[in-house]
């Protein structure tokens, strides 16, 4: 299996405070792994590492064959469109429509045949139940739809590594349920507080605890 994500003694600090001390993590292609602790344990603070938000303080540490210590910034673009990001707090463009959000992002990645995007679009919101919202502007969605769009935003490249900061928060069990299966064959790192998740799609489970990540039977 290919290793996607390889930490070494790594540390994170947040605003000259340690977050977390001495990750080891690796990760495989298509493993599942949920993310588990209290708030301010250190799950988003290791999700920005992923993706470049947030430095490396020590140790070593590999994203998709990308060395995140001493990544340049020209070429966090490159990696992060190998990755889809699922934030919390949405970061949808709140003047366009789901669609025109969804363009823009395969614009932003170098798509250019307008049809074949139209096209692709449509099929990742069939995927995720909002074929008939395409119109709407996010302010029209409620707080579960609105999830749901940034879900399809994060699939839109088929991405190698899912980085998924708490998806399933604001939706109901039956759309959470079809948006983890739309998900499958794809290596994610799921930040929750759902303990249904990991009963019903089984993985591996790391616990956030004082400054550490556990590995969870």
């Amino acid at each position: 299996m290919a290793v996607l994500i390889d930490y070494k003694g790594v540390e994170i600090h947040q605003a000259d405070q340690i977050v977390l001390r001495d990750v080891n993590l690796h990760v495989e292609n298509g493993e599942m792994i949920y993310m588990l602790g209290k708030v301010g344990s250190g799950k988003s603070s290791l999700l920005k590492t992923i993706y470049g938000a947030l430095p490396i303080a020590a140790g070593s540490a590999q994203v998709l064959e990308y060395d995140m210590t001493r990544i340049k910034r020209s070429k966090l673009p490159y990696l992060r469109r190998r990755l889809g990001i699922i934030f919390q707090d949405y970061k949808l463009l709140t003047d366009r429509s789901v669609e025109e959000n969804l363009l823009f992002v395969l614009r932003a990645t170098g798509w250019k045949d307008k049809k074949l995007m139209h096209n692709h679009v449509e099929e990742i919101l069939r995927q995720v139940g909002m074929e008939n919202k395409a119109y709407k502007k996010p302010y029209e969605l409620s707080g579960g739809e609105q999830q749901r769009v940034v879900i399809a935003r994060a699939l839109l490249n088929s991405p190698e590594i899912i980085l998924a900061d708490e998806p399933t928060g604001n939706l109901d069990a039956e759309t959470g349920k079809e948006i983890m299966v739309s998900q499958a064959g794809i290596t994610v790192l799921m930040s929750t507080h759902n303990l249904l998740w990991p009963e019903l799609y089984p993985g591996k489970k790391w616990l956030f605890d004082k400054g550490e990540i556990k590995d969870v039977d």
